[in-house]
């Protein structure tokens, strides 16, 4: 019993012995590594990354990220490193006690290399976070760039995910290392291909398009297919986005003419200050909001909603204003009116300048309308989809108050016949001014969505005009349906042309077309019927 007393407290002894030498050794190895920092080296840089990054020690994070942001300080005289945190506070990064920066210390140099170094690097860090979308993240970093030191972190990462999400990533990351891997069977380089096939993004592309030509013949053949199925489906997925944004240029059109399609139709006046009111819808927005900003902040999410009857009012009153008191004493003289409102567009904007100045004003987006979300390959955001949503909505009002109300069933009379619709009792007169107030309004609500995708500024509205007489003239004057459907082919078709021809050849075309159909259907797409509109 004495003897194995004996011998076991030796072997304790030596045990703490090998610890008490051990542990110095790995601390002191992680200093080196940290040192290394303050060569001013690229190359002793990236050894000193690396050596972080796979020390295990709690403050590798740390310096990793602060190496990524500039906050990595090196001091040349001392070859000290010191790290300084988000509060502004600075520890040594060897030992992580609390030192002050010196003046001769400088931020930690990195190039091109080491920046894709460094995010490999926090990309492993994180690989193992509780959190599932650091893990995705941390995966997709892996998977740019493919770094085979990762293998086993990925390996151990994908054995116990549950994350569905995640566990895809990690498979991602995995096939990206294996594709570049030396040492990788041919076996596993095909299943590396079959995965990123499956993601067949613009980065699987890229990694694919990487490998080089020295090959095996089987992967090199399963490499150049995979490349091509991948280039016709973001082909097609390409044709979706552009069909897309086609329609949200459209929703847009369409929100700016329909107000100058019923004040064309129903009293043949050329508005050029149609731009005006929806310059003027989006500075009432401006200034709902910062209204809302100074005096309730926790009202900011219902700004839009508030902004949208005022802009209706505030415009709808102008237009009202103006039909009384100048384009009622110049009706049937088309180039007069056209004249008067070209004038009165440049004092709407000069007196917009006079107010609020001539630089753009910020207006918002409320959180519903923040953020995007993707659908295979394209992304949509949030504001575009709400502003095609509102604009469909405003689009169904119209038509129901034009169907179902006695002021729409005198606008429809109005716009077929007018001398019938004044024997019959209607008071054009009335009508005229209404009208021109409804579309006035409607381009005030127009400017509010506007807001959210355009600057704010006096010369808003001469973005939309010319356009929107286009969209007018193409559907058909005075028709909604033709304006709805006339603003969506014009807002694709230009859309699609654009990457073609390019933006202004793209316009020049589509003005070219037009021109050409109306020479053949001079009334539009969808031309009203009635005694007055067939003279």
């Amino acid at each position: 019993m004495p003897a194995n007393v004996f011998f076991r407290l030796r072997a304790l002894a030596l045990s703490i012995a090998l610890i008490a030498f051990a542990l110095p050794a790995f601390a002191g190895a992680f200093e080196d590594a940290v040192g290394k920092f303050a060569n001013d080296d690229f190359s002793d840089t990236e050894e000193a990354i690396g050596a972080v990054a796979t020390s295990g020690n709690p403050l590798a994070f740390a310096i990793i990220s602060a190496l990524q942001d500039g906050r990595l300080t090196a001091d040349p005289d001392s070859k000290k490193v010191y790290l300084t945190d988000l509060d502004g506070k600075s520890i040594d990064a060897a030992t992580g006690a609390a030192a002050s920066v010196p003046d001769s210390a400088s931020a930690v140099r990195l190039n091109n290399r080491l920046r894709r170094t460094v995010e490999a690097a926090l990309g492993g860090l994180t690989l193992l976070s509780p959190d599932p979308a650091k893990r995705i993240a941390a995966a997709q970093s892996v998977f740019k760039t493919h770094d085979e030191t990762f293998l086993p972190v990925v390996d151990g990462a994908l054995a116990k995910e549950t994350n569905k999400a995640a566990k895809l990533a990690f498979s991602e990351a995995r096939a990206a290392i294996l594709l570049f891997k030396s040492d990788a069977t041919d076996v596993e380089k095909l299943e590396a291909i079959a995965t990123i096939k499956a993601r067949g993004d613009q980065e699987a592309l890229a990694l694919l398009n990487d490998i080089g030509g020295d090959q095996p013949p089987a992967v090199a053949k399963a490499a150049v297919a995979a490349i091509a199925a991948i280039q016709s489906n973001l082909s097609l997925w390409s044709a979706v986005q552009n069909a897309w944004y086609g329609l949200s240029l459209g929703s847009v059109l369409l929100l700016a003419a329909i107000g100058l399609a019923i004040t064309f139709g129903v009293m043949g006046v050329i508005n050029m200050a149609h731009g005006e009111m929806v310059m003027i819808g989006a500075y009432v927005t401006f200034v709902v909001q910062e209204t809302i900003r100074t005096s309730y902040p926790g009202l900011f999410d219902y700004s839009l909603l508030i902004a949208v009857p005022l802009a209706f009012l505030v415009a709808g009153g102008i237009g009202v204003l103006i039909e009384r008191s100048i384009i009622r004493f110049l009706y049937g003289r088309p180039l007069e009116t056209l004249l008067a409102t070209w004038g009165l567009s440049l004092v709407l904007q000069q007196a917009v300048r006079t107010m609020f100045g001539p630089t753009n004003r910020e207006v918002g987006n409320p959180s519903w309308m923040s953020g995007a979300f993707e659908i295979g390959q394209i992304t949509i955001t949030y504001n575009r989809l709400w502003i095609l949503c509102f604009t469909l909505a405003v689009f169904a009002i119209l038509l129901a108050m034009l169907r179902f109300t006695a002021l729409g069933l005198e606008m429809r009379a109005v716009t077929q016949n007018r001398r019938m619709a004044a024997s019959m009792g209607i008071a054009t007169s009335r009508v005229d001014a209404l009208t021109f107030g409804l579309g006035s309004g409607i381009a005030g609500i127009a400017g509010v969505a506007l807001s959210q995708i355009d600057n704010v500024s006096p010369n808003l509205g001469q973005s939309y005009i010319i356009d929107s007489f286009m969209v007018v003239v193409f559907g058909g004057v005075g028709n909604l349906w033709g304006t709805l459907v006339g603003a969506f082919t014009l807002g694709i078709a230009n859309k699609f042309l654009e990457p073609v021809a390019g933006a202004v050849l793209g316009k020049i075309a589509i003005l070219v077309l037009i021109i050409l159909f109306i020479q053949k259907r001079p009334r539009g797409l969808f031309a009203l019927k009635g005694r007055a509109v067939e003279a």
